[in-house]
């Protein structure tokens, strides 16, 4: 990506929530795509949320990474204030009921306000999908996803042969 513009915006209801959240960032940076990252909450900065949300296509995003703990309103408020894609990522928080209000939360939004919805701190998968989604109009980010994900193959196949080494002669593993 030639420009520092960003492309992608990663919010969050809470500081909290930062520690599952940078992953998506780490991610997004390795493939050199620009994003910003900030906290929205939809209960406690309910004008700022539908500010961000309303204005963020007419600021150049492509898409937004929404996680959020507990009752996780953010992802599916924002859905219904944007037409960009939105990606949910429910995050296991301190008030949280073992994650489940959280993804049920974010995965249950009635038709017509769809809200991609990762697993429970998967912020990182989000932050894939989100360079996927760029990828479609960008064959550079396509390139470094084609080379992410070989080099994920490769690092399974160094470890199926390793193990098969280490344990030829205990088991018969193939």
């Amino acid at each position: 990506m030639s420009s520092d513009q960003p492309i992608v915006g990663i919010i969050m209801g809470s500081d909290s929530d930062l520690d599952v959240m940078q992953d998506a960032a780490a991610i997004l940076k390795e493939f050199e795509i620009p994003f910003e990252l900030t906290i929205v909450s939809a209960h406690r900065t309910p004008t700022r949320m539908v500010e961000y949300a309303s204005k963020a296509a007419e600021r150049g995003l492509k898409t937004i990474i929404a996680g959020a703990g507990g009752a996780a309103h953010l992802p599916g408020m924002v859905a219904s204030l944007t037409t960009l894609p939105v990606i949910g990522v429910p995050v296991k928080s301190s008030n949280s009921i073992d994650g489940w209000d959280s993804v049920l939360s974010i995965l249950q939004m009635p038709n017509g306000v769809p809200v991609a919805t990762v697993a429970l701190n998967a912020a990182k998968n989000a932050g894939i999908i989100a360079a996927q989604i760029i990828g479609t109009s960008d064959k550079t980010i396509a390139d470094k996803l084609k080379n992410y994900k070989s080099e994920l193959e490769k690092s399974v196949l160094d470890k199926a042969k390793r193990i098969a080494k280490e344990w030829q002669n205990n088991f018969d593993v193939r």
